[in-house]
């Protein structure tokens, strides 16, 4: 079966996308397909015929690695149909694992590295115009953040992504991040604030901000961190209702960092920090650079100081070499920290990083057994902290309807980001996506919320929630200004 072209004369072409892997590759995804609408390019839905297909890969682990590989060859399978006419591969496995791939999808048309994204246009000229001599395309990682604006985002209308910084200086020995996506660049604070500016006009009304490296920011660019002065900027754009900062190291946190945080009108009281561990010696052999003593210093100035603050973490087991009583004081500083939000990761050997050559690589079965283990320690501390919310009223950011219902909502509070952690549920007829609308919580079922609308849904934008206390509840939660 042929494509069906466009008989627009001022439609190049049509493109399907395909983005995988994190935030941060979604907003790479988005500023590809903004290049592509400004030269002519028509996005048709994923799955139906197009004249190219590009896949915006993961390569972080092996698991990201082959969901890429099966979409390759899915798309492949297309092009040999006659259902596309060319497949260009891009992103971060792209960049990992060049010759692997050249060899293994000898009829993919165009492997283009991460820092070659401003030229996916002209890669898609050549294609649809028949030049097929040069299959890849590579750059050096650039010394000055690119920039991200005049996106074509791929997120509801009502959330946005915004990448403060690229790449990373920490070289964990478990992390191939830094050798994908090269050494940290920050993105200066005016652009940032251009785009975030640009995505409100857009209609965002959750800014949430992504990097691979938070608390870092700006040390590359102004000799020390400026995370503070770049979040009172954001604070400061009216049309956005929700700031969430994901991706905090443990480290760097500052004084003027903690009093910014609480002081801010749309700063929400969520932050994500990947601990990875807990004990000093894993700490050091993952070359994590920060100690047990600092990270609980943070984690009690955090708690300290931010009122209704929810903390999510990650953390690794299986690492090579991790011993039993190891494992164990984890598991105990899980049970004692009490992290409203956590996720954990078995260790994946990843070949061309330090920790591959380590001794002591840990079986399978006691990596997933320790994994178990540890989810088993939250999962009780993540429902105690949920049913703290039940009979109080939460403002809720309406993400859309539930699959196959007509009148049932999936929305969020401000202590669930999106993909990552809980929904809440509200059955309503009168609701749209982007609404925000006062719930009461009535109820859990396991990491999810039960709702009720207890008022029309805001459609005009508000300044973030100010936190109060409710009549005989002993939890501070947040009301509408």
């Amino acid at each position: 079966m042929t494509p069906e072209h466009s008989t627009d004369p001022e439609v190049r072409g049509t493109i399907s996308f395909v983005s995988l892997g994190c935030s941060k590759n979604t907003v790479d995804s988005e500023r590809m397909l903004g290049l592509l609408a400004q030269e002519g390019y028509a996005l048709v839905p994923e799955g139906k015929d197009s004249d190219l297909v590009i896949v915006n890969t993961c390569g972080f682990i092996d698991a990201a690695r082959k969901e890429s590989c099966g979409v390759i060859e899915e798309m492949l399978d297309r092009k040999r149909e006659g259902r596309v006419k060319g497949v260009i591969v891009a992103g971060c496995l792209a960049e990992r694992q060049k010759d692997v791939l050249l060899e293994e999808y000898p009829d993919v048309d165009q492997i283009v590295g991460v820092f070659g994204r401003e030229q996916i246009a002209q890669v898609s000229n050549r294609i649809l115009g028949g030049l097929h001599e040069q299959r890849t395309l590579f750059n050096p990682a650039p010394v000055n953040a690119q920039d991200d604006r005049a996106r074509l985002r791929i997120t509801p209308r009502h959330l946005a992504y915004l990448k403060v910084s690229e790449g990373c200086d920490r070289l964990c020995t478990f992390c191939a991040i830094p050798y994908m996506r090269g050494k940290h660049v920050t993105k200066p604070i005016e652009m940032v604030v251009d785009e975030a500016r640009e995505l409100a006009r857009d209609g965002v009304r959750e800014l949430i901000l992504v990097a691979q490296d938070m608390t870092y920011y700006g040390m590359d660019l102004y000799g020390e961190p400026r995370l503070a002065e770049l979040l009172r900027e954001l604070d400061q754009i009216e049309d956005i209702n929700w700031i969430r900062i994901l991706y905090n190291y443990p480290r760097h946190f500052t004084d003027e960092l903690y009093e910014t945080i609480a002081g801010a009108k749309r700063i929400i009281p969520y932050l994500d920090m990947p601990l990875q561990h807990i004990n000093d010696r894993m700490l050091k052999v993952m070359n994590r650079r920060h100690t047990r003593a600092e990270t609980t210093t943070i984690v009690d100035r955090l708690r300290s100081s931010i009122p209704n603050l929810v903390l999510r973490t990650t953390f690794i087991v299986g690492f090579p070499g991790e011993t039993d009583a190891e494992f164990q004081e984890m598991a105990d500083y899980v049970a004692e920290a009490k992290f409203e939000r956590l996720g954990v990761f078995t260790y994946s050997l990843e070949p061309d990083t330090p920790a591959a050559k380590l001794p002591n690589q840990l079986p399978d079965d006691l990596k997933n057994a320790r994994r178990e283990r540890i989810m088993q320690i939250q999962q009780p501390i993540a429902e105690a902290f949920n049913k703290t919310l039940i009979g109080n009223e939460l403002d809720v950011l309406i993400d859309g309807r539930a699959p196959g219902q007509d009148d049932l909502w999936i929305g969020r509070t401000y202590a669930d980001a999106p993909d990552v952690d809980g929904v809440v549920l509200i059955p309503d007829p009168n609701l749209q996506t982007g609404d925000f609308v006062p719930c009461e919580i009535l109820g859990t079922q396991g990491y999810d919320f039960v709702g009720r609308s207890l008022a029309l849904p805001t459609r005009r934008k508000r300044a973030r929630p100010r936190p109060r206390k409710r009549p005989g509840s002993s939890l501070t939660i947040l009301d509408g200004m």
